[in-house]
């Protein structure tokens, strides 16, 4: 089911950014999707390319699409499938309309923090929090590249951290979450500071990109702007704290001799 849903999505996206430069071709003679001159094939690629990012208000289907797949399909999913429609963006982002991408990263912050706070799911916590990060990227891609480039990576390198503790551990849930120091004390000090950075607290380096998108909006004079998205990002800070408190403040008080969580991987017994 998550399979045909993110082929559906995908389809359709590649579908758009194809019609896109068929309307830019029918009025300047021209393939070249670097140099779009007309305004319907500027907000039909943004569409696409939000389609395929996870952006809100196309959001719908990475939430879904990630509880679906494993723990692996997910982390491509949130890492490494962003790249090319980031790259396209990047490409093009001097005919995107600075408006449209301004609205969908605030939407998107609102949406990313709103939705995670009820989840218990790890993965379609990751999403939300993937569909969050991804609307500062937006907001700072038509002022500055490389600043966008240097939260992606930076997005992506915290993303993996975290997907890869989830992975060795087996950890799907909150209610995994809260036992994972059964299985590392030194994995549960890391999930902590992983949280605390995907949420931008100071020192850590989920606050540098996050404070320097804030002042690049301010000395662009979006000071209203970058206010919304401070606020919009508490909400995020919210469900990171949330789970940061799981993993580590909730540790029994009672000593145990077993290293092993109450849950068992699968065995095939032949």
């Amino acid at each position: 089911e998550a399979a045909t849903k993110y082929f559906i999505i995908q389809a359709a996206a590649s579908s758009l950014i194809l019609f896109s430069s068929i309307m830019n071709a029918w009025h300047t003679g021209t393939w070249n999707i670097t140099q779009l001159s007309t305004y319907p094939s500027t907000i039909t690629l943004t569409i696409a390319l939000s389609m395929k990012l996870g952006l809100a208000p196309m959001h719908f289907w990475l939430p879904e699409v990630m509880q679906g797949t494993t723990l692996s399909s997910a982390l491509i999913i949130t890492t490494w499938q962003k790249l090319p429609p980031m790259s396209l963006l990047l490409m093009t982002t001097n005919h995107l309309p600075p408006l449209a991408l301004l609205t969908m990263a605030i939407v998107s912050i609102l949406v990313g923090g709103w939705s995670g706070l009820n989840q218990i799911q790890m993965r379609k916590i990751m999403a939300f929090s993937s569909i969050a990060h991804l609307g500062w990227m937006m907001a700072i891609l038509t002022m500055s590249q490389k600043l966008a480039i240097l939260t992606l990576l930076i997005y992506m390198m915290m993303t993996s951290s975290l997907f890869l503790i989830m992975i060795s551990t087996s950890t799907k849930t909150f209610k995994d979450m809260s036992q994972l120091w059964t299985i590392s004390p030194t994995l549960t000090t890391t999930c902590m500071l992983t949280l605390m950075s995907l949420g931008g607290l100071p020192p850590l380096i989920g606050f540098l990109p996050k404070w320097f998108i804030l002042k690049e909006l301010t000395n662009n004079h979006l000071i209203l702007t970058a206010i919304i998205m401070a606020i919009f990002s508490l909400l995020s800070l919210m469900f990171y704290m949330r789970l940061t408190y799981t993993a580590t403040l909730t540790i029994s008080p009672n000593t145990t001799n077993s290293m092993m969580k109450w849950r068992f991987k699968p065995t095939n017994i032949t």
